[in-house]
């Protein structure tokens, strides 16, 4: 996909790495941008500045609790009605915060699965859409595991989950729609700097503190500017790792027979 010209939805897009992928959109030509998060007074600073640098008319924020099916339907509704398109869903919102796994839940996992429907529902071929593509943001710990935050641990692996379901070609030859997933390693951003202060017991957070510390670090710069990548080559269903401030690279997830301890 050429995302020159392109309109885009970023959920989770105020500040921190979501923000840097609005960035990245319009840099490389992208015609609208949709910022929709649950903070009003930041989603809105961000899209003035953004209009500053970018022109206005580009971008727009859109006040949504991700959690809440109608705030979300309703922004996705708003994004069409006022660009006249939709080409590309990034579901970025997510927290890394197992003391409320219930809400994390909401927001890692139902989010995810509701954006991804409704991508299909406003870019969809067998909808009157031209398809598109709805990028996931997964993580490191959707491929494996650490102790500290086990339900965070669990959230992603759904990601990977759902990517690769309705990533399978019998969505995407009757839809149009790709559905692929970032999986990006330790970025610095708040969510992961506070991350050991909001685990389910103090014992855990310093466990999960001290995992998080032992992995390579990295930018959300470059995981947005790698996010340009997926979005343009990626295929259906692909899984990209994205970590230590090194190119993305897809994976492929063998069959568990191949996987049979004897």
């Amino acid at each position: 996909m050429d995302i020159k010209g392109k309109t885009a939805l970023v959920t989770g897009a105020a500040t921190g790495i979501g923000l840097e992928y609005v960035k990245e959109l319009l840099r490389n030509g992208a015609q609208n941008v949709a910022v929709l998060d649950f903070d009003a007074r930041k989603g809105e600073n961000a899209v003035k500045e953004l209009k500053k640098e970018y022109g206005s008319g580009r971008v727009i924020f859109i006040k949504t609790d991700v959690t809440n099916a109608t705030e979300l339907e309703e922004g996705f509704k708003k994004t069409y009605e006022t660009f006249k398109a939709l080409d590309i869903v990034i579901n970025n919102a997510g927290i890394l915060d197992d003391g409320r796994w219930e809400l994390e839940i909401a927001i890692n996992v139902n989010a995810v699965v509701r954006g991804t429907l409704l991508g299909f529902q406003y870019m969809g071929k067998d909808k009157g859409g031209k398809g598109g593509i709805v990028v996931n943001i997964a993580s490191i710990l959707g491929l494996a595991a650490i102790a500290g935050c086990p339900v965070y641990t669990a959230t992603k692996h759904a990601v990977v989950g759902i990517t690769r379901s309705l990533g399978l070609p019998y969505h995407f030859d009757r839809t149009g729609v790709r559905v692929v997933a970032i999986c990006p390693g330790v970025t610095d951003t708040n969510l992961i700097s506070e991350a050991h202060k909001r685990q389910l017991s103090g014992e855990w957070g310093r466990e999960c503190g001290r995992e998080v510390d032992e992995l390579p670090k990295q930018r959300p710069e470059h995981v947005a500017k790698e996010m340009m990548r997926l979005i343009k080559k990626g295929g259906s269903g692909s899984l990209w790792v994205c970590e230590g401030g090194q190119p993305a690279y897809e994976i492929h997830i063998p069959d568990r027979q191949t996987l049979k301890v004897e």
